[in-house]
């Protein structure tokens, strides 16, 4: 079989043909991310139209507790979760920083040496034979047999940033310092709601220590009092062990609530970044200022201060960025390498004028059949841009829900802190009256027990529910995004 025979002139016409093709091929790159619609955000929130919220108020206007406004000064200034964040801003500084560096050229002072012993019989071999016959040159440039190579000087490397490539990676990291800095707003104002949630949390625990500890000493006398009766043998054994139990029981709950406090108070110290040791608080949670008013503004001036939706929406915009720089990974980039400096083989007329030598290369390369990698990265850089839009919607419904939440609950506990107010007046009325029936024998020891058991739980349950109101109020300062 005879092979037809190409000339060599049409084998390169040829590749000078398929070179753009192949170039045109690698430049393809997919149609922009288009993401699903955005669900609408509602315009108030329970129908309320006013602008007022207390999210505007700075901390130290909104807490009227010097106790507590000294406690989140010290979280502030020693908490680690804090300074954590406060090094996360500090390393998303420096990648900013670094991509800023990969605008502009690279340049590195260069100091090398090496040697090349070519052979007899190489193109390289022959020439410097030749050359070193030639009576042109004298004894300073004729070339060693081992060949050495001196540089002194300085070598560059720039990518022109043809597409915005490098721009999009350096806007990327910008916004993702903007994000981290969110994070750190988000900390803080998590960090201020969480020392006063336990805060008043203790305050409440010290109520109910004054009050179990007031119905000890009232059961304390009640006992003694059956004492006396049984002694004069108008009750039983049985009543004496029945006012005995309701005692041991009543002081149990004392050494429960006495551990709660421990335990809220090293978890508050930990938040300030110090050791146990005691917590100052002054003032009872019945002392303490719940506003007669409570404002939330609207859903827009959340939108505009929760750190973590600010967060999600900086986090969003990075990872479009991301996008666009994957995309444009499919381009062709242009590549210069310029160098000067003095070169030589010879050290001893390394310094000489005339060793002064410089160049430039210039490279556009394209990625042609190795694509699989770049169209993964586009892949991925697609499906986080996709969910950073996912979380970017599902903080702001939490957001909302939070707020709604704490809106209902502040309104609710309220009026059930008026009824259970209502409820410990009449049960303490009632245990009174069944003491004195008990003391003329009207009443039996069983309806004294149970009158007491219902006024002690009436008190410790208004107690948690105004605890429930304080950390309602928090939740929704928090909730608004103040704190900050």
């Amino acid at each position: 079989m005879v092979r037809p025979f190409i000339h060599k002139s049409t084998q390169i016409k040829f590749l000078w043909y398929c070179i753009p093709l192949l170039l045109l091929s690698s430049c393809r790159v997919s149609e922009p991310v288009r993401m699903p619609p955005a669900r609408p955000v509602p315009t108030t929130f329970a129908g309320s139209t006013d602008s007022t919220s207390i999210g505007n108020l700075d901390w130290k206007a909104f807490f009227s507790d010097a106790d507590l406004e000294s406690l989140i000064d010290t979280a502030l200034a020693r908490n680690p979760d804090l300074q954590i964040a406060t090094q996360r801003i500090e390393m998303a500084r420096a990648n900013f920083e670094y991509t800023r560096g990969a605008l502009v050229p690279s340049v590195n002072a260069v100091a090398a040496t090496g040697f090349d012993r070519f052979g007899r019989y190489t193109m390289n071999g022959v020439g410097n034979y030749d050359t070193n016959l030639s009576p042109n040159i004298d004894g300073k440039q004729r070339i060693p047999d081992v060949t050495p190579e001196y540089f002194l000087g300085f070598r560059s490397n720039w990518e022109v940033d043809l597409w915005g490539k490098l721009r999009n990676r350096k806007r990327s990291a910008y916004v993702r310092f903007l994000a981290s800095e969110k994070g750190r707003q988000l900390i803080v104002t998590s960090l201020i709601a969480e020392v006063a949630r336990l805060y008043y949390s203790l305050l409440a625990l010290d109520s109910e220590l004054e009050i179990i500890r007031e119905n000890v000493a009232l059961q304390q006398r009640a006992v003694e009092l059956v004492g006396v009766q049984k002694a004069a043998g108008r009750v039983t054994e049985l009543a004496v062990q029945q006012f005995n139990a309701q005692l041991i029981n009543t002081r149990s709950l004392e050494a429960q609530v006495q551990q709660q406090i421990v335990q809220t108070e090293n978890q508050l110290n930990q938040l300030l970044g110090r050791y146990p040791q005691p917590i100052p608080r002054n003032k009872t949670i019945s002392q303490q200022e719940f506003p007669n008013r409570i404002a939330a503004g609207i859903p827009s001036q959340m939108l505009r201060r929760r750190p973590d939706i600010q967060q999600a929406e900086l986090a969003m915009q990075a990872a479009n960025i991301d996008v666009d720089v994957a995309r444009a990974e499919f381009l062709p980039s242009l590549t210069l390498t310029p160098y000067v400096g003095l070169n030589s083989f010879r050290a001893s007329v390394l310094v000489d004028p005339a060793s002064l030598a410089f160049g430039v290369l210039g490279g556009l390369a394209a990625p042609v059949f190795n694509r699989r990698y770049l169209k993964s990265n586009l892949a991925l850089s697609v499906a986080q841009s996709r969910e950073a839009f996912y979380n970017y919607q599902k903080t702001i419904q939490t957001g909302f829900s939070e707020v709604m939440t704490s809106l209902r609950g502040i309104e609710n506990y309220r009026k059930v802190a008026d009824l259970q107010t209502q409820e410990v007046a009449v049960l303490g009325q009632a245990a009174t009256i069944s003491d004195e029936l008990f003391a003329t024998g009207y009443a039996s020891y069983l309806e004294v027990i149970t009158a007491q058991r219902s006024v002690l739980a009436a008190e410790l349950s208004l107690i948690n529910t105004k605890r429930a109101q304080f950390l309602s109020l928090i939740d929704l300062y928090r909730a608004l995004g103040g704190g900050w």
